[in-house]
């Protein structure tokens, strides 16, 4: 059941995080997994017109959105990574990732988060240089003062100085 969930997310990311979760479990499933399975399910039952619809217009502005939580997997404290890429008013890609590492703090978990976001803005803003569209500056909305302070200053100190030099300066291109 996950992996069809898995594959519907290609087209309904408003199941994705739901999905992810579950997916998480899947190896050592509970009859509580199984019944957020079942309610995602109904969801999609009672959702079935509801997908991804793309119009033609003439807003061809690339933006990034980004967020994380921190240490929201309870059972090995790591935080969770999400990312949506707009191209003017159009969805073109989102992701959900449980983070490689723990984080020891709001302000990494984050940065992280963002600095994922940006390289998926930076991969997207190559491919469409390729077909002849040039990007001057690309916003990243983000909801962290500190995730935003540490990529601005790209000076390390002793609570910033695991996070590498060219990780923050990729971030300002």
């Amino acid at each position: 059941m996950i992996g069809a969930l898995m594959y519907l997310t290609s087209s309904r990311p408003d199941i994705v995080q739901a999905t992810c979760v579950c997916a998480r479990y899947q190896a050592h499933p509970t009859e509580k997994h199984l019944k957020e399975v079942k309610r995602i399910l109904r969801y999609l039952r009672g959702t079935v017109n509801i997908g991804l619809w793309y119009t033609k217009d003439s807003s061809f502005e690339l933006t990034g959105f980004s967020d994380a939580d921190y240490a929201g997997f309870k059972d090995t404290f790591k935080s969770t990574s999400g990312g949506v890429q707009f191209l003017g008013e159009k969805l073109m890609s989102w992701s959900l990732k449980k983070q490689d590492c723990t984080s020891l703090s709001t302000a990494k978990s984050e940065f992280m988060s963002l600095f994922a976001c940006c390289a998926q803005v930076l991969w997207m803003r190559t491919q469409l240089t390729y077909y002849g569209y040039h990007f001057d500056k690309i916003p990243i909305y983000y909801d962290s003062k500190l995730a935003i302070a540490i990529s601005c200053n790209p000076v390390q100190h002793s609570r910033t100085k695991h996070k590498r030099s060219d990780t923050i300066s990729s971030m300002s291109t």
